[in-house]
This record gives structure tokens, sequence and C-alpha cells, in this order.
């Protein structure tokens, strides 16, 4: 938990809290109930619950979590062509 906490505090406070979920269908969800159980290993563990689906994620997060490559094509410059006359 204090892992948890350590690295929330780097981030504005004003911040809202999402979960991200499912590279291959990358939805935005809000936190749900948490709860204390036992992991797999027999120790101690805080689950965060899933509660529900806000939206997709926007594709700078997506790219972010190295979930997806960017593949924004670079802006280029449009070339001017000067007119001649005849």
């Amino acid at each position: 938990m204090r892992e948890l906490i350590q690295r929330l505090q780097t981030y504005d406070d004003d911040a809202v809290v999402r979960l991200a979920v499912n590279p291959d269908f990358p939805f935005a969800h809000y936190l749900g109930t948490l709860t204390e159980g036992l992991d797999d290993d027999g120790h101690r563990a805080v689950f965060i619950g899933d509660g529900g689906q806000q939206s997709y994620l926007p594709r700078p997060v997506t790219v972010a979590l190295r979930w997806t490559t960017d593949t924004t094509a670079p802006q280029t410059r449009r070339r001017t062509v000067r007119a001649t006359a005849r």
C-alpha cells in the first residue's frame, strides 16, 4: 500500500483516479470498493474493485501505457506553388 501512496503523491492532488484495463479493449474505469484480503501467495493485499466503465482511453494514454504505438502522421508543411503567367 505504501508503494501506491508514494506513486500517487507525484500527481496533482485534484486529479481524478481511473483504472486503465485491458489493452485489447482499452477503457477507463471508475474506482470501486476497496477491500483487504489475501493474494495467491497468502500475503495481505488491498483489492480495488471496478466501479464501472467511463469511456475509451484517450489515444495518448494508450501510447503512454505502451499498449499501442503512436501512429500519428508527422506534421508536414504544404508546399506552395507559384503561378506563372503565359
